[in-house]
């Protein structure tokens, strides 16, 4: 049973890889002239006749099948180019796009044995087989992450994720093994990745289908997009991947600039070639030494290079590499060759990648020119030339230049300069430990490294002088120092720690970000799928409009609250003719009505409150000041904002009713006297939609300290019972129309606090006078602020009436 399982399964395969379609024009009804708009229209149209959901045809299936096959060999360039010459179908197949026939109930005979035996039936390669290459080249997630990443900041690397009952990938084993033999030899490193072992990895990556290739540069993956996998396509996407003028190209007109551009620290490389186009071994040889070395391309044989060629005598039959330190007339190295091979390029670049004077730009070249060396015996010295980054200092550097090129190459001893203002707190290590020294510019330092940090070094008596007079005496003492350090034990004088050194090569933050973009732009177009558009910018656009409106509300509220301060400045400079001694450009007062009701009320922010005062045209006067004074602490507090209301308009009178019959525990018919009301104080809560009110009344009105001690006021005035709040007396509900005059025939006459020396509030009276309105109104605030009082909750703010 198992082998005959094992021959269905190979019978599949077998006819998959050399079954072949017929005429794919003949197919879709075109002509070899056909567009691929015109292969696009033509397949929509088959598509729709011959769906098997929508064709009960028993040869819809196969047509459909057909159909498909025919459209994705002409939709891919080099599989269409094979046939117009060839014939040939199947030699280039279109690996991105795998055949997936299950929903056509194509193979729902086997279903049974592929549930029974698929687990155990893999393509097992054995030794010697074609694909065991997959296998050797193989990697881990483990190892992409420690090895691979840190290797192609130097060597690029090409990637191929496979796996098990991957056919297109048996297809392009041909291919793989040629790009490996054509690419491993210039310095690209090849490798695979199973992705069905390798999940983790291949999540990380976006690997969606196999078989899958990335280019790996610098540790940024580059994936590769095109549906057909060949060497021309598979060539060209690893070109395009390097950075722009990787290797420029020069003409006579810009080989002056490139070699005179040696201030950035680099040598220059100039390849001299015969063909059209910059070899991908140029490329990568560029890419290894890009920190070290800039390289540019001469193509021969062009009248634009001819003066270039015959400059240097270089030969037009050859391909010619030239090595430029500081001297652009004079090359350090040079080697020519039928075809340059890369391993030559880099032994030759490798051993002249630094400048006759290089400077110390950045750790990596402070330890390849002065490294460490622990035995006194043995010890390498290295010889700075401190200046600053001036054009003038050019002559001190290059006097140190020609010095180093007259004693010749030694070994133990590297000269270099530095910049003094972009390696601050290297010199200042340096200057701490030995003698004070007034300026440090065009002096010299020899160095001795014990370890990573740690330093020994003398510095040069006298500086580095180019007086004429003293220049030769200068040179005398450099050459004896030196050798006196190199041939005996004797002890340098100073020791230091130093830090690493500031990579004065480092991308700055603004080509940071612009790489950042550029990335996150290619990552967006290789990940997101065009079904994967509409969602998010679905999203996109709801949070948009969200902020948005929410932007648009806030521009409201404010272009509002402008209004209302402009309407009712007028009453700001009532209030302040009222109390002269107080300002009222810190604090304004508000008149509540229909213009301004939202504004105070409806739209207030969360948290914020409105405290509005009641009065008529005659008390405004003189109680709009108290309510000033008395708020005046508060005139900083954002969340407050006051207000008064005048009861003698008849649609202020009205919405007081309302929000009184709202706050009801139970409701009732009111008869409010409008002159009971004056010098209530209410407290409203827009968001939360609640109030508080303080009247003189009130039981919470009473003279009480924030402990709930009653003010002590003489013995025998006999408090009156506070009213219950439910029965509304406070709030000014009145069964009579008016009740001044018999509240005033029943009140006692007014009398005087011997505390404050004030007319008292009579408690055993009905009578309140104008100046005891607000009597502790400052201490019921106190009591608001810290959320003691009573609070009447209504179910939403009514309408101003005749609005």
């Amino acid at each position: 049973m198992r082998t005959s399982v094992i021959i269905v399964h190979l019978i599949l395969f077998i006819c998959d890889v050399i079954c072949k379609i017929g005429d794919p024009y003949t197919i879709l009804g075109l002509t070899r002239k056909a567009s691929s708009q015109d292969i696009k229209k033509a397949y929509k149209k088959l598509a729709k006749e011959w769906h098997p959901d929508k064709n009960p045809s028993t040869e819809a299936e196969a047509k459909f099948i057909e159909i498909n096959q025919a459209y994705e060999l002409l939709m891919d360039p080099e599989r269409r180019r094979i046939f117009d010459q060839t014939g040939q179908t199947e030699d280039q197949p279109n690996f991105r796009k795998q055949h997936d026939y299950s929903s056509f109930r194509r193979f729902d005979p086997f279903d049974d044995i592929f549930s029974n035996f698929g687990k155990g039936f893999k393509f097992n390669f054995k030794e010697g087989d074609e694909m065991n290459i997959y296998r050797k080249q193989s990697i881990t997630f483990k190892a992409y992450e420690n090895s691979i990443i840190k290797l192609s900041r130097m060597q690029p690397y090409i990637i191929l994720f496979y796996s098990d009952w991957c056919i297109a990938c048996a297809h392009i084993e041909p291919i793989w093994r040629r790009l490996v033999e054509e690419l491993e030899p210039i310095n690209f490193g090849m490798a695979t990745v199973h992705a069905g072992r390798e999940t983790e990895l291949a999540r990380k990556i976006g690997v969606k289908t196999v078989p899958y290739v990335i280019m790996l540069l610098d540790g940024h993956p580059y994936h590769y997009t095109e549906p057909a996998l060949s060497m021309v396509s598979t060539l060209e996407f690893i070109r395009s991947k390097f950075p722009m003028n990787m290797v420029q190209r020069v003409n006579k007109d810009s080989i002056d600039d490139f070699l005179s551009g040696w201030l950035d620290n680099k040598v220059r490389v100039m390849i001299f070639g015969r063909l059209d186009i910059i070899r991908l071994r140029y490329l990568t040889v560029a890419w290894e030494f890009r920190e070290r070395a800039a390289v540019c391309y001469v193509q021969l044989d062009k009248p634009d290079t001819d003066a270039i060629r015959v400059k240097y005598g270089v030969s037009s039959k050859v391909d010619t590499l030239l090595v430029f330190h500081e001297d652009p007339h004079t090359a350090v190295a040079s080697v020519a060759m039928t075809e340059l091979p890369y391993a030559t390029m880099k032994d030759i670049i490798e051993g002249n990648k630094f400048l006759i004077l290089p400077r110390l730009s950045s750790q990596a070249v402070f330890d390849s020119l002065c490294p460490v060396e622990s035995m006194r015996a043995r010890r390498r010295l290295c010889v700075v030339l401190v200046t600053e980054d001036n054009p003038a200092h050019e002559p001190s550097r290059q006097a140190l230049r020609d010095f180093a090129t007259g004693v010749g190459a030694r070994e133990r001893v590297r000269y270099t300069y530095i910049f003094r203002e972009k390696q601050i707190e290297f010199i200042n290590a340096l200057t701490e430990g030995s003698e004070s020294l007034s300026d440090t510019v065009f002096h010299i330092v020899i160095l001795w490294r014990k370890d990573t940090n740690h330093l020994k070094y003398e510095w040069l008596a006298g500086g580095w002088d180019l007086d004429p007079e003293k220049y030769n005496g200068t040179r005398e003492a450099l050459r004896s120092t030196i050798n006196r350090l190199l041939h005996s034990n004797e002890p340098m004088p100073y020791e230091t720690i130093v830090q690493e050194l500031f990579d004065e090569h480092a991308q700055g933050i603004f080509w940071k970000i612009i790489n950042k973009v550029a990335f996150a732009q290619e990552y967006i177009s290789q990940r997101v799928h065009q079904e994967d558009v509409l969602p998010a910018m679905s999203v996109l656009v709801t949070i948009l409009f969200i902020i948005a409106g929410g932007y648009i509300m806030s521009y409201l509220v404010k272009l509002e609250e402008e209004s209302i301060n402009g309407k009712n400045s007028q009453t700001g400079k009532d209030g302040e003719k009222a109390g002269n001694s107080i300002n009222t450009v810190q604090l304004r007062i508000h008149e509540l009505r229909g213009e301004t009701y939202n504004g105070l009320v409806r739209l207030l922010k969360p948290g914020c409150r409105t405290i509005v005062l009641l009065c008529d045209g005659e008390s405004k006067s003189k109680l709009v000041p108290k309510l000033y004074k008395a708020c005046w602490p508060y005139r900083k507090n954002k969340t407050l904002m006051f207000a008064f209301l005048n009861i003698d308009r008849p649609s202020a009178m009205e919405w007081y009713k309302r929000i009184l019959v709202l706050g009801l525990t139970e409701p009732r018919d009111l008869s409010i006297n409008p002159k009971n009301t004056i010098g209530t104080v209410i407290a409203l809560n827009g968001h939360r939609k609640y109030y508080c009110l303080f009247h003189a009344k009130h039981p919470e009105g009473l003279m009480k300290y924030g402990n709930g001690q009653t003010v002590t006021e003489p013995e025998g005035l006999r408090k009156r019972p506070a009213k219950s709040g439910v029965s509304g007396d406070f709030m000014g509900f009145s069964d009579v129309e008016s009740d001044t005059e018999s509240d005033v025939e029943a009140g006692d006459t007014k009398k005087e606090s011997v505390v404050t020396n004030k007319p008292l509030l009579n408690y055993y009276s009905n009578v309140l006078f104008e100046e005891q309105l607000l009597e502790g109104l400052n201490m019921w605030l106190d009591r608001l602020f810290e959320g003691s009082t009573h609070r009447y909750h209504i179910n939403y703010w009514p309408d101003w009436p005749g609005k």
